[in-house]
C-alpha cells in the first residue's frame, strides 16, 4: 500500500471512530430519561416494598417470597431495556458489517480510493440511519415501562 493510501486510510478510520462515538453519546443522552426511572423511581419503589416484607407475623420463606416479589418489575425492566439495546445494536452492526462487506469487495476489485470513500459514506448512513431510529426504540421502552 502506498504511504498516502496508508494515511487517507487512518484518516478516515479515526473519523469512522468519532462517528460512532456519536451514536454512543447519543443512545447515552436518549437513555438518560430511562435509566433514571429504572435506578431512581422504579428501585425507591422496590426498597419500600420491600421494606414492607419485614413484617414479624410472617415466616422467613413468606419475608423472602415477598422481597423477591417486590423485584419483579425493577429485573423486568432492566432485562426490557437490555433487550432493546442489544436488538438496536445489532441492527447497527449488521449494518456496518454490509459496509465492511462492500469495502472488502471493493478492495478485490481494485477501487482503493473509492473504496475508501465509500465505506466512510456507507458507516455515516449507517451511523445516521440508528440516530434517527434510536428516539422511537427510546420510547417503545418507556411505552412498555408505562413511563409518561
Amino acid at each position: 500500500m502506498d504511504p498516502s493510501g496508508a494515511m487517507e486510510e487512518r484518516v478516515v478510520t479515526e473519523r469512522i471512530r468519532r462517528k460512532l462515538e456519536e451514536v454512543n453519546a447519543a443512545a447515552q443522552q436518549q437513555l438518560a430519561g430511562v435509566q433514571d426511572h429504572v435506578n431512581f423511581t422504579m428501585q425507591q419503589a422496590y426498597f419500600k416494598c420491600a421494606y414492607e416484607c419485614f413484617d414479624r407475623r410472617r415466616n422467613q420463606e413468606g419475608i423472602n417470597n415477598c422481597v423477591e416479589n417486590c423485584s419483579v418489575p425493577v429485573l423486568t425492566a432492566n432485562n426490557l431495556v437490555e433487550n432493546e439495546m442489544a436488538r438496536f445494536q445489532e441492527r447497527l452492526n449488521r449494518s456496518l458489517m454490509v459496509c465492511q462487506d462492500k469495502f472488502e469487495a471493493a478492495k478485490l476489485q481494485k477501487m482503493k480510493t473509492d473504496a475508501t470513500q465509500e465505506l466512510e459514506s456507507c458507516v455515516n448512513r449507517s451511523i445516521d440511519d440508528s440516530i434517527r431510529v434510536l428516539p422511537h426504540v427510546v420510547e417503545q421502552i418507556k411505552s412498555s415501562l408505562k413511563m409518561n
